[in-house]
């Protein structure tokens, strides 16, 4: 089904369910007015903010069933295959600068604009995004939280989509199949790693070298990182780098202090929080990674019960909780986060 999904629109954030299913399209008070290209049917999209993570995913969850069942029946559906194939050659277009050597711009690919009081809720440039040059990163032009991206090259989603690719070329590789895809996939992970260590490390000066949220190639950089995963906290979770890796270390103290503006440090809960929730607000699903990515049993015992203590009796994750009252929280039942926490 999400193969279906991605083969016919590989731009949305959130799809409408299947016509089989029998269930009717959900309502999106948003969609009748957003200006997005290419063009949705809002019967089969239920939004349409492009997240490069979202393709990742999708990688993931083919690689995962794969590496854990040993099935590959799924390979030979051909929704499957379409899907993959639209994956990379949208990865292989969303490459490209902005510019072309002529100073001319080049296609957009995708665009995303939306009247909204808030900015995080539409995209620079008239939808595009801000500009770029080519750093083998990919453009998104929204985050994990559904927030748009200050600098289109978000640095935490290329390192997830460079471990699926490389993933899905072992898996295609494996099963002795779609030689063109895997050769395709093996490329697009080496360019985007290299862009991110070329271009996404920034010399801090108090921590050294780290790990940026997003950048554009001409230099600009967003130093911070968000509750949302894939942050720059889980790039060991991701499996990008080890969790002993030195700037990964040096990123994981800074995104861990007050140095990073969204980390919030309260009387009942500390962790990363996110502009999507506002400040003085930590998500469950950030204090569940930075336990996962310690290394440590103890911080993982330490980060239930903290957890726990916090779901203002209801017994379960919430999106984000006031540092100092979790009695103040967003979304009563989290999945996202229910799932996380459940690895801990």
């Amino acid at each position: 089904m999400q193969a279906e999904q991605i083969a016919a629109y590989p731009f949305a954030n959130a799809y409408q369910p299947p016509g089989r299913s029998g269930l009717r399209p959900a309502e999106n008070s948003w969609a009748k007015s957003d200006r997005a290209v290419p063009a949705f049917d809002a019967d089969r999209v239920f939004e349409a903010k492009f997240e490069i993570d979202s393709l990742a995913a999708f990688l993931k969850l083919s690689a995962a069933y794969w590496r854990r069942t040993g099935g590959m029946e799924f390979v030979a559906v051909e929704s499957w295959k379409l899907a993959v194939a639209a994956v990379l050659e949208l990865l292989v277009q969303l490459q490209q600068p902005t510019f072309d050597d002529r100073g001319a711009l080049t296609d957009a690919v995708v665009r995303f604009s939306r009247t909204a009081a808030s900015a995080t809720e539409t995209s620079f440039g008239n939808g595009r995004g801000n500009p770029v040059r080519r750093t083998g990163m990919v453009r998104s032009l929204f985050r994990p939280s559904d927030d748009s991206v200050v600098f289109p090259f978000f640095v935490p989603g290329n390192a997830m989509l460079a471990v699926e690719l490389e993933n899905l070329a072992d898996m295609l590789g494996g099963l002795g199949t779609m030689a063109g895809e895997r050769l395709k996939a093996q490329q697009l992970a080496g360019e985007i790693r290299r862009g991110i260590m070329e271009h996404a490390v920034y010399q801090h000066a108090k921590y050294g070298p780290v790990f940026v949220y997003e950048t554009d190639g001409y230099g600009g950089q967003l130093v911070m990182d968000d509750a949302n995963v894939p942050s720059l906290l889980s790039l060991p979770y991701l499996g990008f780098v080890p969790a002993n890796h030195s700037v990964y270390l040096n990123t994981r103290r800074m995104v861990l202090s007050e140095d990073n503006p969204w980390y919030f440090s309260g009387n009942r809960l500390s962790g990363v929080g996110s502009p999507h929730t506002g400040f003085r607000r930590v998500w469950p699903m950030a204090v569940a990674v930075q336990a996962l990515t310690s290394g440590r049993r103890e911080d993982m015992v330490g980060a239930v019960r903290a957890l726990a203590a916090t779901t203002a009796g209801l017994g379960l994750m919430h999106e984000s909780v006031d540092a100092d009252d979790p009695a103040v929280f967003s979304r009563p039942w989290f999945a996202w986060c229910n799932g996380v926490f459940s690895e801990l």
